[in-house]
């Protein structure tokens, strides 16, 4: 019996040996359970999104000083010389140069064409390629009594689709007043941007604003744009600036002239201007001297006690003349932040099931318990700001208490919007 079971074992055949796997073995791959009859469904993302409000340290102002004794002002930081006003000129123009970031509308094709036609090329403005040119407005300030032949500065913005001007230079542009009919100066030239845009398929960087550039001395002016300084009744007229035409102001100013020459000046009935007389044997030449000894006088300046606000940048700039009245203020922010987390099931393999998404939102709602805050009376800016520094609130905050205290008349002030 023995020698039986062993020859069975010679004449079988050896079974072959199970392949060893000796791939190396990921620790961070995903590991997959199989389950009988089953595959594991694949795993849910677990990540969520967030939304926070945080309020910075409040900033500790450091007190300045000045000399004592009243603050004085030179006429000519208060009054302009009617007569003596800068103008602007405007022109349409054409840049070209740009690498495929012009525009892609047909105005530029049309602008282009009519320009070759004025070199004797006539194109079809349907077979030119405007990706490399941009329609663009082109603005030049030309200050009083500049003479022709001047060298000045102008500004190009894109006017159509163009995405930068960056590399562009500028056509010969005729730039004229608002009727479009006289021609006071002309630009021309390469294009200084002060800015960047780099893009690639996934990414892209931009710096600053490329679609407005400058010309450093790239227009010339071609007419002496017309200005007068006296009047043909022999008057010369100061008109108060923007911010300090005040009453006090104008009938200073009338005063300190008379000073110097007396009964030579006097305000106009709205309160806006001074009307100063020259002397008929005074020569032409000499006007020029005479209005300078006037406007290089000082006053003391009365000014609107004003408040000037910008929503948009939560700036607050107030004058000196502010004042507040005693009352009592309340102030509790609303903090208010909601972050949005869909959440996508997806069904496992072969289950028949469907992909679903389910929103998931987390709101959270935070507000200042605060009391009620006695406010003393202020007549000087400086308590002014002391006491508005008690309330601690942030410029935004500030912005709508001082409007309403304006509305109650704790604020002696007019409140304008920037």
């Amino acid at each position: 019996m023995i020698i039986a079971l062993l020859l069975t074992l010679v004449q079988s055949p050896p079974s072959d040996p199970k392949p060893v796997d000796t791939r190396p073995v990921d620790a961070t791959a995903p590991k997959i359970r199989l389950e009988q009859g089953g595959v594991e469904a694949p795993k849910q993302p677990e990540l969520t999104s967030q939304s926070t409000w945080t309020r910075s340290p409040r900033f500790a102002p450091v007190g300045l000083t000045r000399p004592d004794g009243d603050f004085t002002t030179p006429i000519s930081s208060l009054a302009a010389v009617r007569g003596q006003e800068d103008n602007t000129v405007v022109g349409i123009g054409l840049v070209t140069g740009l690498s495929g970031t012009g525009d892609s509308i047909d105005a530029g094709k049309q602008l282009l064409s009519n320009f070759l036609r004025t070199r004797n090329i006539r194109l079809d403005a349907q077979s030119l390629a405007s990706k490399n040119v941009a329609l663009v407005q082109v603005d030049c300030t030309l200050v009083a009594g500049v003479k022709a032949g001047r060298r000045v500065d102008v500004t190009v913005s894109a006017i159509g689709d163009a995405t930068s001007l960056v590399g562009g230079t500028l056509l010969l542009t005729e730039l004229t007043d608002i009727t479009g009919q006289t021609v006071y100066a002309t630009a021309s030239g390469p294009l200084t941007v002060g800015g960047f845009q780099a893009e690639g398929q996934g990414a892209s960087a931009k710096k600053n604003q490329t679609t407005v550039g400058t010309l450093p001395n790239g227009g010339k002016v071609e007419r002496e744009v017309p200005t007068t300084l006296v009047s043909e009744h022999g008057y010369i007229y100061l008109d108060l600036k923007t911010g300090q035409d005040t009453l006090g102001n104008c009938v200073r100013i009338a005063e300190s002239i008379n000073s110097l020459y007396p009964k030579c000046a006097a305000t106009t009935p709205d309160g806006k201007s001074i009307q100063v007389s020259v002397p008929r044997d005074l020569p032409d030449t000499l006007h020029a001297a005479y209005l300078q000894t006037m406007l290089e006088r000082e006053i003391v300046t009365k000014n609107i006690a004003r408040v000037l606000i910008s929503e948009r940048t939560g700036t607050i700039v107030m004058g000196g003349d502010v004042r507040l009245r005693p009352g009592a203020i309340a102030q509790g922010a609303i903090t208010v932040t909601i972050a949005e987390t869909p959440v996508t099931s997806q069904p496992g393999p072969f289950s028949q099931g469907q992909t679903k998404t389910d929103p998931r939102t987390k709101l959270d709602v935070k507000e200042d318990n605060s009391g009620l805050i006695y406010v003393p009376g202020a007549v000087s800016l400086q308590e002014v700001v002391d006491v508005l520094n008690v309330l601690g609130t942030t410029p935004r905050d500030l912005i709508t208490i001082l409007e309403l205290m304006a509305q109650g008349g704790l604020l002696e002030a007019e409140i304008r919007r920037m």
